[in-house]
């Protein structure tokens, strides 16, 4: 295929070098940054920086952050050769999605957005990798109405690329989950390092330290847009954690070990069974 990567950040630079190193697809991308573009050229991550002509492509990879890939797409779209299918590698899809999808039906295209659960501590071009994918989990998002056969070219570049396990949800389910499993973990994070003892650190900390503070280094601009486009699902599950977090002070405001131990064994006996139940399910 044709491919076209519009922006090339850590996810699409990352998204040209898998491409170029596991498939024979054709890659064309282009990035605000002109140097990036060179560089990109020179990683073999591109066979050609993108003309300006979107004649030809047989998918266009949107990666940019949300509010400029919504921009860019409304400002382009009437440019798109009529039936191609675009995509978008966004964090949040719901409502964003169901702008991106009327854009693209008004102009004779096909939208069906995408999020690859990979990333980094640091973004930017020069952090991407052709293995960023591999193993990781890939989410398709389509509508109702979306081409199975496009849905399905969209788990094929997946697998290509090396994606571990695929799932294909709605757009609104895709924004409810990820409020609790990606997003949730970035506010902790960011609140967390928000301690007077950080800057002493150096000496006590280890791999708990290391896990729970690794994405407080995420971007503001974007994650800002992320957290207030899926703003009431994020609102649910942070009254969730802090409503949780409340019982465990509460027992050690009331010096009570064996509700501590309780709260504590609940959440083991939950992970526990979370990890059973990971085990058990296809890939």
């Amino acid at each position: 295929m044709n491919i076209l990567v519009i922006g090339l950040g850590l996810i699409g630079g990352s998204m040209c070098k898998a491409l170029k190193k596991y498939t024979y697809h054709t890659v064309s991308g282009c990035d605000l940054n002109h140097d990036i573009e060179i560089a990109a050229l020179r990683d073999v991550a591109l066979d050609s920086v993108f003309d300006g002509d979107y004649k030809g492509y047989d998918l266009i990879v949107i990666a940019l952050f949300p509010e400029a890939a919504e921009k860019y797409f409304e400002e382009n779209a009437a440019k798109f050769e009529k039936n191609t299918l675009v995509t978008d590698v966004c964090g949040i899809k719901g409502v964003f999605s169901e702008r991106m999808d009327k854009i693209a039906k008004d102009n004779g295209l096909e939208y069906i957005g995408i999020h690859p659960m990979a990333g980094k501590e640091f973004g930017g071009y020069y952090n991407s990798t052709a293995d960023l994918f591999v193993k990781a989990n890939f989410i398709i998002a389509p509508f109702a109405d979306s081409s199975e056969k496009n849905v399905e070219m969209l788990k094929c570049i997946a697998k290509e690329i090396g994606a571990g396990k695929i799932v294909v949800t709605s757009p609104d389910n895709h924004d409810k989950m990820i409020a609790y499993t990606s997003q949730l973990a970035h506010i902790v994070s960011s609140a967390y390092v928000k301690s007077p003892e950080l800057g002493l650190e150096c000496g006590f900390s280890g791999g708990s330290f290391q896990d729970m503070t690794r994405i407080a280094t995420m971007n503001e601009k974007m994650w800002t847009d992320l957290f207030m486009q899926n703003r009431d699902n994020l609102l649910y599950e942070l009254d969730t954690l802090i409503s949780n977090l409340q019982q465990y002070s509460s027992a050690l405001k009331n010096a009570d070990p064996d509700t501590l131990r309780a709260l504590i064994a609940e959440g083991r006996e939950l992970k526990e069974e979370n990890l059973r139940h990971r085990v058990g399910q296809p890939n």
